[in-house]
């Protein structure tokens, strides 16, 4: 037990060093702050009405009638039963939010870089290098949680997957269902499905190697082993996985029937999303330096550039008084690249970067060769549009690459491919596989390719950039030509400033491997250089985009919003309706209405698709007939300042009867026809349940009809009927089939889409009680092989331990 517990013990410390650098950066989270993340005010909004519900009648709701007029929960926090895999992953997140997901960051790196056989000193380096990369911060900065949780247990996936192909078959194979069963729980598939580009460049590079080492059948038998691990790691999450996976195909994210867009012209058509929003956010092929230069393009749209500046001057110059200009001048628009919004330069590290060239030269063999073609891949798919031909092969031809947008976050995969290569640098620097003179000569080249490129920059700056933006047009209409000469000079400033910065840490790094090479320092002490530069390096860039400034106190977080005045009115009436936020705070803050209300509006990245074609089509063209259908009793206005709930009196209610039901033979034809459809007395459809009737089908509706809503919860809904004659009731609610069931009386019963979004159901003349359950099948098949996977992994870990314990006392 003493060995055991020795041999534990550096790992013990190097945790405890990791849980003090991640509440040390975030250290207000020690006096109760939490972080202000613009992402999450906008999930808190959303997620409100189910958070409430679930705390009030302790069970869970898959369905919010809170935002863009009702939708699943699937992708907003919901809990499923038999869930263990999360209750593993919240176990290992123990620290205050966000320092719990950068002490997953470096946890899971240190494990990777041990499962390959670097000394827990080297790993505990190359954990700062990656978890304090900044984009790895800056995420967490603006609330792209899931992001960060997926990205911190991908080096674990690599982990399992690497002690498998190292023949340590048991440790690998279960440590990749665990891995991989996290990675699935933390639920940004964008993210998993970028892992899964890197796992096939690394088998590709695997399988040459045991190709030309002749272990094919070791190869496939890991294949196979981590074939089964994936499938119980998926099972694990099946619950999720499945819902998601029947979400999407009614969400944005797959295929419309449309043809056409809201301006009339040809829609594109696509199985996922359009190739304007995937590319969106490509990455420039010049903003390649950034990774190596925090600021070589400005750094963020927002720069503080400070008093002295020419900014600064440039405002003073504008007749601003030195408060204005001061203040002014800590959002200046220093970005000048390709892409829309920039919070921060993707800034990877100039010594990781320098250790990462080194490596170059240094390492040999498969794993240089898949952490090379990884990051090469992942820069090259980042340039999105800037390099349309390959971008344009991926989405029309890879599997679900058309189901991500925001290309640009691919570079998460070189964010970890570079770390690895570089402290491999270290790994082979240290031993004796090859001679001084090579390291020396690999050292020279490493210099002259890192040092000389930032000299070559330093020296032709203003040859080889012009330093304008595609922006600049519009400040030059409002300030003028000479405001933004100002501008420029000071992306100039700040090209130099960080340029000469980089080329001194280059510097500094290759200086301490020519004395560790001259034998001046000991290989502890370059690792203690090595963690002062890395953490200088990074942490001072990271600071200056998240730092204390984030935090606020926790009740502000808990509770980003209060009720306006407008807000107060509307709540009194206790009625089940929908509200439009139409005031200037309802536009900048979208989860917002969603807090209080249920509101047409809403903050989410995979909307139901044909909700948000009736928005763009009719809603956000303020279309009564069909703001009325969706039962909109309250529309949030704003007039000078003073905001008040506008009653929209002419609301067709929870449900009504129609006259008239016309079958269409499209859907173009249908959502067209909602611009002047009276939807309190006619409906359309397209569905095929009519087909053996006439295209016009006729209702009686006399004076005596009536359907009243009598009770109401997110997921359930009740009405009273009373009707003379055969009719059709339409329901201002969100039509989604994989859940929502009709009971006529208490007997299961069909209903249709019409209106292209709602609900309508067939009714006998008479009296009727209608219910509308949400009871989606997804989530009790989903339960019950998430519980049955869990047990299959509980004996086999139980095996895995026996079959080790055995072989100990065998080899004793």
């Amino acid at each position: 037990m003493s060995f055991s517990f020795k041999r534990l013990l550096p790992h013990i410390l190097v945790l405890i060093g990791f849980v003090v650098l991640s509440l040390a950066y975030f250290s207000p989270v020690l006096q109760g702050k939490k972080i202000n993340q613009s992402d999450i005010m906008h999930y808190i909004g959303m997620a409100q009405q189910q958070k409430k519900f679930a705390k009030t009648t302790g069970e869970e709701t898959y369905w919010t009638n809170s935002a863009f007029g009702g939708m699943p929960t699937y992708q907003l926090g919901a809990k499923y039963p038999h869930n263990y895999i999360k209750k593993l992953d919240l176990t290992l997140r123990f620290l205050p939010r966000p320092a719990d997901y950068l002490f997953l960051y470096f946890i899971g790196f240190y494990i990777l870089l041990l499962s390959l056989k670097v000394d827990y000193k080297l790993a505990a380096l190359g954990s700062l290098a990656f978890g304090f990369s900044t984009y790895l911060i800056i995420i967490l900065g603006v609330g792209h949680n899931s992001k960060a949780h997926a990205i911190a247990y991908m080096p674990l996936v690599l982990s399992g997957i690497i002690l498998t192909f190292r023949k340590k078959y048991i440790l690998g194979f279960l440590l990749t269902i665990v891995a991989l069963g996290l990675e699935i729980v933390a639920n940004h598939f964008q993210m998993t499905y970028y892992l899964l580009l890197l796992v096939i460049v690394l088998g590709i590079a695997y399988l040459v190697d045991a190709y030309r080492k002749k272990q094919l059948p070791h190869f496939f038998k890991s294949i196979g082993l981590l074939s089964i691990a994936a499938i119980i790691a998926v099972g694990l999450n099946a619950t999720n996985i499945m819902a998601t996976q029947e979400y999407v195909k009614e969400s944005t994210r797959g295929k419309s029937e449309l043809t056409i867009n809201a301006n009339g012209s040809t829609k594109e058509q696509t199985s996922g999303l359009s190739r304007e929003y995937i590319t969106e956010y490509s990455y420039g092929i010049l903003e390649t330096f950034n990774l190596y230069i925090p600021k070589f393009m400005g750094g963020g749209n927002r720069e503080d550039v400070g008093k002295d500046s020419e900014t600064y001057k440039a405002y003073i110059n504008l007749g601003a008084s030195p408060i204005e200009a001061l203040q002014a001048s800590r959002n200046a628009p220093m970005y000048w690249g390709d892409q829309t919004i920039v919070e921060a330069p993707a800034y990877v590290g100039a010594v990781i970067i320098f250790l990462f060239v080194l490596g170059l030269f240094l390492v040999k063999g498969r794993l240089k060769w898949w952490l090379l073609g990884g990051t090469i891949l992942s820069l090259l798919l980042s340039y999105g549009k800037n390099l349309g031909f390959l971008t344009d092969f991926f989405i029309d031809y890879v599997p679900l690459y058309n189901k991500f947008r925001a290309v640009s976050s691919i570079q998460v995969l070189l964010e970890l491919c570079i770390p690895v290569l570089g402290i491999f640098a270290l790994v082979r620097l240290f031993n004796d596989f090859q001679k001084d003179e090579e390291k020396f000569k690999a050292l020279k080249y490493s210099v002259i390719i890192t040092a000389g490129l930032a000299l070559v920059f330093l020296l032709f700056k203003s040859t080889l950039f012009d330093f304008e933006s595609f922006r600049d047009d519009g400040y030059i209409e409002a300030y003028g030509q000479p405001f933004i000469d100002a501008i420029i000079e000071d992306r100039k400033s700040l090209m130099t400033t960080d340029t000469l910065r980089t080329l001194i840490l280059v510097l500094l790094s290759a200086g301490t491997v020519y004395l560790f090479l001259k034998k001046k320092l000991s290989e502890k002490l370059v690792v203690v250089v090595f963690a002062i530069l890395l953490l200088f390096d990074l942490i001072s860039v990271d600071r200056q985009y998240v730092n204390s400034d984030n935090f606020v106190t926790a009740l502000k977080v808990d509770k980003p919003y209060q009720a306006n005045a407008a807000d107060k009115e509307i709540l009194k009436d206790k009625g089940h309706f929908r509200v439009l936020d139409m005031s200037s705070e309802g536009q900048s803050k979208p989860g917002r209405a969603a807090y209080f209300h249920n509101s047409l509006f809403g903050y989410h990245a995979a909307k139901l698709g044909r909700y948000n074609d009736l928005m763009e089509f009719h809603v956000y063209k303020n279309n009564m007939n069909v703001l009325n259908m969706l039962n909109t009793k309250y529309i949030i206005a704003e007039e000078q300042g003073s905001i008040f709930p506008y009653t929209n009196t002419e609301t067709n209610g929870n449900a009504w009867f129609v006259s008239e039901l016309k079958q269409l033979t499209d859907a173009n034809i249908e959502i067209k026809a909602l611009d002047s459809l009276d939807t309190k007395t006619k409906a359309v459809t397209t569905q095929s349940d009519f087909s053996d009737k006439p295209e016009v089908i006729f209702y009686t509706v006399d004076s005596t009809a009536s359907i009243q809503l009598k009770a109401h919860k997110p997921n359930y809904l009740k009405y009273e009927s009373n009707n003379l004659n055969e009719g059709l009731a339409v329901f201002s609610e969100v039509y989604y089939k994989d859940g929502w069931n009709a009971y006529l009386n208490g007997n299961l019963v069909p209903h249709i889409r019409v209106n292209y979004v709602l609900r309508a159901l067939e009714t006998p003349k008479g009296n009727h009680t209608i219910e509308f359950k949400f009871e989606p099948e997804v989530v009790e098949t989903g339960s019950k092989i998430a519980l049955a996977s869990s047990i299959i992994f509980g004996i086999l870990l139980l095996l895995g331990i026996f079959y080790e314990i055995k072989q100990q006392k065998s080899n004793a």
